[in-house]
């Protein structure tokens, strides 16, 4: 990267951080989770060596190696304002497997040694072309045999509109001397706009869908998002041909739900699988012009483990998982053990409809344990325990029923167990590198301190609902056809989902 953009990067890092906090759909055990479900094994977390691209202040990064002390984490960012932020918590912490270093992504090579899990989450689209080539070549080079890397990123078509709206943000608010007068002046900038514009136009609809996130976010996200120096979104295709250029190979999205065409009714579904002829690729790019997406969590591994990859999920591969669940009934009453058909509410806003006695059994265990997890055998066994039947009985029904919910995405998974206490007892058990954490709170300027078990292990602690790069569920524009319904004609199970446009 050319000098001088360098240190106009650095300067912007330096003067507008970054918010700094877990990323859970970049947690090395999901990435584990994912490369297990589509049929590649990868080293365990628990004993991983970690690369993050683009660190910031370690958030992502400090609560993987408080969870797993048998690790080793190297956290690199071209800020060295946020390093040294980050640093001071690891030493407060006591942590001694954790690195962060103020480091030219560009200029990692070999020496660095390989890694089983490389990060790089809100860098590629906001980096100029050279360092999105080096990411992807420490990607391929870094990556260890059986590793996986992450990377996210803005796409089209879904950013073609706001392209519009950064456009207009930077010609007002770009030539202004501080972050804070560039922001304010382009917010103005888009107000006018929005009072102005036709009611007809392209212009008032693309406000429309982006005003909402403008008037929503925080001013870090905002200011990275519409007014850095560098934003270049890609077609998925685009990213996935230059991956493979450097002997890489499309995995999976870091949310798989979006993956399933079924996920998207039988009028889109069927020409799809016409037309694609079994390309995954191809499928997932018709469904990113179908949904208008925005953004992208990908996965990448070798091209020498491409052909182990599959898409159609394998029985004894569910049966290995872990997973975890949160089912209330609409009504707000209990899930009953009979027939009566009860819809309910889950995770990522999504509405199943309960008919067996054994789903609902199911669905009990799961939203008594949960954030902790059950192994799907143990779920088996618990199930037939209430419906009164043996095991082998329920079997079918049970992992039918985890497909479904998986591929819906009303479930989450893990490859080893999520621990969680049942009750809170007086004398709560902190993990050790919280354990010095409150006495920071009288200091006048304490370093930040990422929560590593605060919250449910599978929630971020990001604060903006609408920033793409913390959450994917809020970045895409319109995931899903306004409500759709799907019903398995073997189980009886139906789930339907509703998003407002």
């Amino acid at each position: 990267m050319p000098d001088s953009l360098t240190s106009t990067l650095t300067r912007y890092y330096d003067a507008v951080p970054y918010d700094s906090h877990p990323f859970p759909q970049s947690a090395m055990e999901h990435l584990e989770a994912l490369a297990f479900l589509f049929g590649l094994d990868t080293p365990p977390p628990a004993e991983a060596r970690v690369l993050e691209l683009g660190c910031a202040a370690g958030g992502n990064l400090i609560p993987f190696a408080a969870r797993h002390p048998g690790s080793r984490s190297l956290g690199v960012d071209l800020s060295s304002v946020q390093v040294a932020q980050g640093v001071a918590a690891i030493a407060h912490a006591g942590l001694p497997n954790i690195e962060l270093r103020a480091f030219d992504i560009s200029e990692i090579d070999a020496s660095f040694g390989q890694f089983d899990y490389i990060v790089c989450h809100g860098v590629y689209s906001w980096v100029p072309g050279p360092v999105q080539d080096a990411i992807l070549r420490i990607c391929a080079e870094n990556l260890a045999p059986n590793g996986v890397a992450y990377v996210s990123y803005n796409v089209y078509p879904g950013w073609k509109a706001r392209e519009i709206v950064r456009d207009a943000m930077i010609l007002r608010g770009g030539p202004r001397d501080t972050p804070e007068e560039q922001l304010s002046y382009a917010r103005g900038m888009l107000e006018f706009l929005e009072q102005s514009a036709r009611a007809d136009s392209v212009l008032k609809k693309t406000l429309e869908e982006t005003m909402p996130i403008v008037r929503s976010a925080n001013s870090s996200y905002l200011l990275h998002e519409f007014l850095e120096p560098c934003n270049a979104p890609c077609y998925f295709k685009e990213f996935v041909a230059r991956a493979e250029t450097r002997g890489l190979a499309y995995l999976c999205d870091a949310e798989p739900s979006t993956m399933f065409v079924q996920n998207y009714g039988d009028k889109v579904r069927d020409p799809l699988l016409r037309e694609c002829g079994g390309s995954q690729l191809l499928m997932e790019q018709y469904l990113d012009f179908l949904v208008n997406r925005t953004f992208r969590q990908t996965l990448l591994v070798g091209q020498a483990r491409a052909r182990d990859i599959r898409y159609r999920l394998e029985p004894a591969r569910i049966r290995a998982l872990e997973v975890a669940g949160l089912f209330a009934a609409e009504d707000g009453g209990v899930l009953t053990l009979d027939a009566r058909e009860q819809p309910c509410h889950a995770i990522r806003n999504l509405k199943v409809t309960l008919r067996l006695p054994v789903h609902k059994a199911v669905a009990r265990l799961l939203d008594a344990a949960y954030p902790a997890s059950m192994p799907a055998q143990a779920l088996i066994a618990e199930a037939a325990r209430l419906v009164g039947q043996p095991p082998e009985a329920v079997d079918g029904a049970v992992m039918t029923m985890l497909e479904e919910l998986l591929i819906l995405g009303a479930l989450r998974f893990r490859r080893t167990p999520v621990p969680a206490a049942a009750s809170v007892s007086g004398l709560p058990h902190a993990l050790p590198a919280l354990r010095s954490a409150p006495r920071w709170r009288h200091r006048p300027a304490p370093p930040p301190m990422p929560a590593t078990n605060g919250t449910s292990p599978w929630r971020s602690r990001c604060s903006s609902a609408a920033c793409c790069r913390c959450s994917t569920a809020r970045a895409r524009t319109k995931p899903w056809p306004s409500t759709w319904s799907r019903k398995c004609r073997a189980t009886g199970f139906a789930s339907s989902r509703t998003t407002s446009a």
